[in-house]
């Protein structure tokens, strides 16, 4: 390998930084060249250490080696069969996931634009913070740890090419070294056309250019700015950049969200999902086309314009990624509050909109209507997408797609290709299948020879400063298509700017979808002779594909000139469907109004595609004389079609006429009045109150869901708080809103509505619970909404009037015998300071049978200062529950307890109490003053020292010698502790964790995210091993080494391992089974291979997918995922 810098020497190249300002030429390349040695060399050690299996009648071959293509992760290929790539360095340091910062979720998730974000980043790296920030590193060097490390690193663009032909890369070009602003995300969008490159890093899509032929792009300019509001999962940053049949530039943003005003003074706002958007070229005509996405990643175009992509799932339990069709102005229901935020808040609760009221899932009977839900849940850690455009690779693959499965580990990840069928207004799944595994791709792309190449990011998640790139084809006896790529690769380099008209017209109906877009968007330039060759070419019905590319080049032209659209209209009789419905696409997104009345009549076409787009253009015509009819078809549909109801429901609310719409809550078509309430979210209308009148619960709750979710709708609130009133609502979506529209009322009607609710017995005592609960936060609610976790702010109330209304309830409630009321009126009553009721709280605590309550009403009346409390917590302190014993050692520091008197009531504890009972007291012995707890935590100690103290509460004791920040016994902890990564440096875990709670991380947690990859009793990921036996297949040390060095160990199928023989040879392959004295091994050979231990002489594991658990959660709950795992045993 050779690094070289043109016109500069080695040295000064080492301290030259390349960077690309906005109109500022960058005159020097750093290009890597490789000799034929060294790529021979790279490619045997890849061929040995990669064990790739692929679909029948394909091979895999390496293009490019290690140090050519550094960190994959956009990519693209330009005509010539030169491929691209983006390369992050700030994913390094630069760019945060919130799972690592739990202590900015909610302030995250309360930011609204990209100035709010710079603004949390100077605030939380302030220069004055630089001592707790000496985590993060001195990135300038100038020994300050602040926001200003956050403007260093850059991510970069590099060109790699075959230079001598010989299927093989061996030049590399880094022609982009740049964006390092504090704000800046990660390279993750990339689009190479002939005349400039789009490169989309958060905040913002760049356009760039090489102005000067040096290769290097040295103009820049950002045609939309305001992506990535948020701090959130890593990797959902900008991405899929591509160019669609209209000439725009289509690209996305995944859940970190985009807030943005055009250049037209449009705001678009969606800071808390991701979208897709278009523009063109330059930026102008920006428009949101679709929203609600957590993380697309890519998305395609087919070859009649539809776009297809798989959306990453939100890693909950139960759920998975989603195949999806995306059309304008659809909501795929997604937000990055479904994910993080309130569930973790004590003053709010863990209901989950998206799992809860099953977003996620295909369509079924009552889901939320306002979202397009997936064709069907798919795949896992969708990422690279394409679709086949006519001659790559063989027969066999024409009109798939083809689709990458990311999971960190190239054993377990995927190229998948797939077909959809037709199936009304939209799709359903086809044929799919696994066409190669044993790679760890990012990006794919089709080249101009039609082979399919795939960027490789080798293996696990983190950055490794290289990578590589595979090319993928069909075998020599199923290529089937090989005049046919020899013909497109040619044309592919073709001028189409000096060819003649006739040529490109014949260019429409070639096979290949790459080179009909050529030859259209050449064709769209030419707006004389190539329009007038175009309106011949409309009505030639000898090939489809040259009539829609013809109208598709038209409707470019006519977006600068409408009237340029004439020639289209008469297509909308056409005897094709889909003719039909390209035009009324065309003529929609130009606004062409003359076809208006045209359009109408086509509402009632036999096809539903037509109709669909018919709805969609009359809808961005704003055309009024359209309501009636769009109503009427709305009627036909019967809410049988959901693709007919969104497209029927968008051109309504972009009509944007209220009355009518108002007018259909009396109407007796209950589909009518669903897709009204739809409208009138739509347009954030508070007329849509009326519908909480509605007698079909399904309304009424998609009125809720309205009125509360997103924005709100803030003058409607009154009137769904109003809602609990109705006795007979049972549906909890509807409730949960009216209860939540309640406490954001705060009103004295609400209140008493709220309470009266809790009082009522015929409906469920959850919804009771919550009612409490909620009234319990009345004075101070939490900052997140009580339903979807949106970001309220925070309000404060005086505390007398809900004092005033609740304290005459509470003999009411204290009557009640279940555990959800009883919990939630002591947790009320100690929130509010209600201390009338103390006694009765007292004879509850003392005379219930039901532990939880006991527990409560104790910590209820500690928080109250009951005058009896020492009597009741010697009470609690002898209680045969360990449950309430807990809640009684937790009010220790409430009470003023001498140094004298502490030990005769801690003593006992450490003698004869449950592991759970030293946990606690050692958690409340940290809180005590210090003065009174030192010798106690320092006899401890002692007794650790010796092995005389059970591992459950090592931890909690070094927690609490901690929370002393007494230097004496810091000092003396220091022989427990063992500092580092290492699985010895977490011993303290192995025991007394809890094991409910160890569920819940595996479960729910958003930073461990077990169930992600793993999967118990058959629910959870597949990308890891099943656990529900792996207390009987490990130990607990053996477990507590896989969470902390996951590499140390392989399970059986998964991740790969590289083994030298004793006579030199190398192998490499999936670990399927392992004993004593052998090794049994899936290769890329057909049969699973057994190598004998003895013949081993050396061994490598590859880095395993899974993050160590040591860097991503706490102690507490690393102890607590210890003892459920330690419990799944079969």
């Amino acid at each position: 390998m050779r690094l070289s810098v043109q016109s500069l020497p080695l040295l000064a190249f080492l301290f030259m930084a390349v960077s690309c300002q906005e109109n500022k030429p960058v005159e020097t390349p750093v290009v890597i060249y490789e000799d034929s040695t060294a790529i021979s060399e790279k490619i045997q050690t890849a061929r040995e250490g990669v064990s790739a299996i692929v679909a029948d009648g394909l091979k895999l071959s390496l293009w490019a080696t290690d140090s050519l293509a550094p960190d994959p992760i956009a990519m693209d290929v330009d005509n010539e069969g030169r491929i691209y790539i983006t390369r992050s360095n700030r994913n390094k340091n630069s760019e945060f996931d919130i799972r690592g910062h739990r202590d900015w979720m909610t302030a995250s998730i309360g930011l609204q634009s990209v100035e709010e974000r710079r603004a949390f980043l100077h605030e939380t790296f302030a220069p004055e913070k630089s001592k707790e920030n000496s985590w993060f590193p001195d990135l300038n060097n100038d020994s300050i740890h602040d926001w200003q490390d956050l403007a260093v690193e850059k991510d970069e663009v590099w060109m790699l090419e075959d230079s001598d032909g010989d299927g093989i890369a061996d030049v590399s070009t880094q022609i982009l070294n740049d964006f390092n602003d504090e704000v800046n995300d990660v390279a993750g969008a990339l689009l190479v056309r002939d005349e400039d490159v789009f490169v989309g890093i958060a905040p913002d899509m760049y356009r760039l250019k090489d102005t000067n032929g040096d290769k290097i792009l040295d103009e820049k300019s950002s045609i939309a700015t305001g992506f990535a509001v948020h701090i959130g999962f890593g990797g959902h940053g900008m991405s899929g950049a591509t160019q669609g049949p209209d000439g725009k530039i289509y690209w996305g943003i995944g859940d970190i969200g985009a807030n943005l005003t055009t250049v037209d003074g449009v705001n678009h706002k969606y800071p808390n999902q991701g979208v897709i958007v278009r523009s063109n070229p330059d930026g102008s005509n920006f428009e949101v086309f679709a929203r609600g996405l957590r993380n697309t990643h890519e998305f395609v175009f087919d070859a009649y314009g539809n776009i297809i992509s798989s959306d990453n799932d939100g890693d909950h339990k139960g759920e998975s990624e989603r195949l999806v069709h995306i059309v304008e102005g659809s909501d795929a229901g997604w937000r990055s509050n479904w994910q993080y935020g309130k569930y973790t808040d004590p003053n709010n609760n863990g209901y989950n909109v998206w799992m809860d009221e099953k977003l996620y899932v295909p369509r079924w009977e009552g889901q939320a209507a306002y979202i397009i839900p997936p064709i069907q849940n798919f795949h896992n850690g969708p990422t690279g997408m394409l679709y086949n455009p006519g001659t790559a690779l063989g027969k066999k693959w024409l009109d798939k797609f083809f689709l990458v499965e990311f999971v960190g580990d190239p054993s377990r990840s995927h190229i998948w290709s797939f077909d959809l069928k037709p199936k009304g207004a939209s799709f359903e799944l086809g044929t799919d299948e696994s066409i190669l595994t044993g790679v760890l791709p990012t990006g794919i792309a089709f080249g101009p020879d039609g082979a399919l190449y795939l960027a490789d990011w080798i293996n696990g998640w983190g950055s490794k400063d290289f990578g590589r790139v595979w090319k993928m084809d069909v075998t020599e006896t199923e290529n089937d298509l090989a005049e046919q790529r020899l013909e497109t690769e040619r044309l592919m380099t073709h001028n189409y700017k000096d060819d003649d008209t006739e040529n490109l017209i014949k260019l429409l109906s070639y096979e290949d979808m790459r080179i009909r877009l050529k030859a259209q968007f050449e064709l769209a330039k030419r707006t004389f002779w190539g329009y007038r060759a175009l309106e011949k070419a409309i009505v030639d019905e000898e090939n489809q594909f040259a009539r829609i590319h013809a109208i598709w080049a038209i409707g470019q032209i006519a977006a600068e000139n409408q009237g340029k659209a004439d020639p289209l209209v008469p297509l909308l009789s056409d005897n094709d469907p889909e003719i039909i419905a390209q035009v009324a696409k065309v003529l929609g997104d130009i606004k062409y109004e003359d076809a208006s009345d045209t359009l109408v009549t086509l509402l009632t076409h036999e096809n539903d595609r037509v109709k669909f787009f018919a709805a969609q253009a009359l809808g961005r015509l704003a055309y009024e004389p359209a309501i009636e009819p769009l109503i009427a078809m709305l009627a036909a549909n019967d809410d049988k079609d959901l693709y007919l109801r969104h497209a029927a429901v968008l051109a309504l609310s972009r009509i944007g006429k209220i009355e009518p719409i108002v007018a259909l809550a009396t109407h007796e078509d209950q589909s009518l009045r669903l897709a009204a309430v739809l409208v009138l979210r739509r347009l954030q209308s508070p007329e849509i109150a009326v519908f909480l009148s509605d007698s079909d619960t399904q309304i009424v709750t998609e009125a809720a869901r309205a009125i509360n979710d997103d924005w709100s709708i803030k003058e409607a609130l009154p009137a769904l708080a109003a809602t609990l009133k109705n006795e007979k609502f049972k549906s909890e979506p509807l409730l949960r809103r009216g209860i939540n529209a309640a406490l954001r009322v705060g009103s004295e009607e609400s209140l008493q509505d709220l309470i009266d609710f809790a009082k009522r017995e015929s409906v469920s005592n959850v919804l009771r619970g919550e009612a409490l609960a909620a009234l319990s936060t009345w004075n101070k609610p939490s900052v997140l909404d009580r339903v979807d976790g949106r970001y309220r702010g925070e309000i404060i109330r005086d505390s007398s009037q809900l004092r005033n209304k609740l304290e005459k309830e509470i003999p009411v409630f204290l009557e009640q015998k279940n555990p959800e009321i009883l919990i939630g009126v002591a947790k009320a009553t100690s929130a509010v300071g209600i201390d009338k009721y103390n006694d009765k709280l007292f004879n509850i605590f003392r005379n219930n049978r039901n532990p939880k309550i006991r527990a409560a009403v104790l910590t209820a009346l500690g928080n109250l200062d009951y005058g009896r409390m020492e009597v009741a917590m010697t009470l609690g302190m002898k209680d045969s529950n360990e449950e309430v014993r807990n809640a009684a050692v937790r009010l220790l520091p409430q009470l003023e307890l001498s140094q004298e008197k502490l030990p005769a009531i801690v003593g006992p504890i450490f003698q004869n109490g449950t592991a759970r009972e030293q946990q606690n007291m050692l958690n409340v012995l940290g809180e005590l003053p210090k003065e009174n707890s030192a010798t106690i935590l320092s006899n401890l100690l002692d007794k650790a020292g010796k092995n005389q103290l059970a591992q459950d509460i090592i931890l909690d004791l070094m927690e609490s010698v901690e929370a002393t920040e007494d230097s004496l016994l810091i000092t003396k902890m220091a022989q427990l502790k063992k500092a580092g990564y290492t699985a010895d440096s977490y011993l303290e875990t192995l025991y007394g964790g809890n094991r409910w709670n160890g569920r819940d991380v595996f479960n729910s947690n958003p930073t461990a995210q077990c169930v992600r990859c793993h999967a118990v009793n058959g629910s959870g990921g597949e990308v890891g091993p099943p656990l529900d036996n792996i207390a009987n297949i490990l130990t607990r040390e053996q477990i507590l080494e896989a969470l902390i060095e996951p590499s140390a160990r392989l399970a059986p199928g998964y991740g790969t391992v590289n083994l030298t023989l004793n006579d030199g040879q190398k192998i490499t392959g999936v670990p399927l089974e392992e004993n004593s004295g052998e090794l049994l091994l899936r290769t890329s050979e057909a049969e699973p291979m057994r190598v004998p231990k003895g013949r081993i002489k050396k061994r490598e594991n590859s880095v395993s997918a899974m993050p160590a658990m040591g860097r991503m959660i706490t102690k507490r709950e690393l102890r607590d995922l210890m003892e459920y795992l330690g419990s799944l045993k079969q």
